[in-house]
């Protein structure tokens, strides 16, 4: 169960879920060690986990091996990239400790041997910081280290929790919100007279009335010239108004 790494997934992943998997609880020596064959897939790390002579538990030995064939910090690289969930953000904290432990020092018993109780160091928590959403960037950067001493991995990832918390609460009331208003919209327009049919209408009525109006008007030089054809006297007519013709 513990041989979990492959091709192409970093070696502090592969120690955190070594650790997940309960690697602290057991203890083996070190003809026990040399039995377990390759369990990180790195020849180098495997011969250095067989080869510590003493008693210690798995999780000791893990650490060990990795930091014999990385001896250097800066050659173990954290995944690179945004985290974007605050799960994917817990677990890249968490790889940020787990690298800060791979380099204790193994006689130091005050060192905490459990990931998740790592104090944050300012270059660990800064490569957090710039490496979080926009969402909780700013939250996180102005975040208050009380006494000056820095949050363990455990009390960040509580805080991102609540933060999580409150922004889908307050996202979940601006929707309740929004819908009510909507909600309102819709019914006042049902109550609304409709002003568009309103409009509609006087514009049909006015073109109606402008229709009956020319419809009912002669030009007066058709008129005069209509009554003459006739044999109308149109010289009693002289200076009197169309309307008095058309009668």
């Amino acid at each position: 169960m513990l041989s979990m790494t492959s091709y192409g997934k970093h070696i502090v992943t592969w120690l955190l879920r070594c650790w997940d998997n309960g690697a602290g609880s057991l203890e083996l020596e070190g003809r026990e060690a040399k039995q377990l064959g390759s369990l990180s897939r790195e020849g180098g790390i495997d011969k250095a986990i067989g080869k510590i002579p003493p008693t210690l538990s798995l999780w000791r030995r893990l650490l060990s091996g990795v930091k014999e064939r990385y001896p250097f910090k800066e050659d173990v690289v954290c995944h690179s990239g945004k985290w974007t969930t605050v799960e994917g953000g817990i677990q890249y904290l968490r790889e940020l400790a787990m690298r800060e432990m791979v380099y204790y020092d193994p006689d130091n018993t005050q060192l905490p041997t459990d990931p998740d109780e790592v104090q944050c160091t300012r270059p660990m928590w800064w490569k957090f910081v710039w490496n979080a959403p926009l969402l909780y960037a700013n939250s996180l950067a102005v975040m208050d280290w009380k006494d000056k001493e820095a949050p363990t991995v455990d009390e960040v990832a509580g805080r991102l929790q609540q933060y999580e918390e409150s922004l889908s609460s307050s996202l979940v009331s601006a929707v309740e919100k929004l819908s009510w208003k909507v909600q309102q919209f819709e019914a006042n327009m049902s109550y609304s007279p409709p002003i568009w049919t309103s409009i509609s209408a006087i514009r049909s009525k006015h073109s109606s009335a402008q229709e009956r109006g020319y419809r009912g008007y002669t030009p007066r030089g058709t008129l005069w010239f209509y009554l003459r054809d006739h044999g109308e006297d149109m010289r009693k007519w002289d200076g009197e108004p169309t309307l008095t013709l058309e009668g």
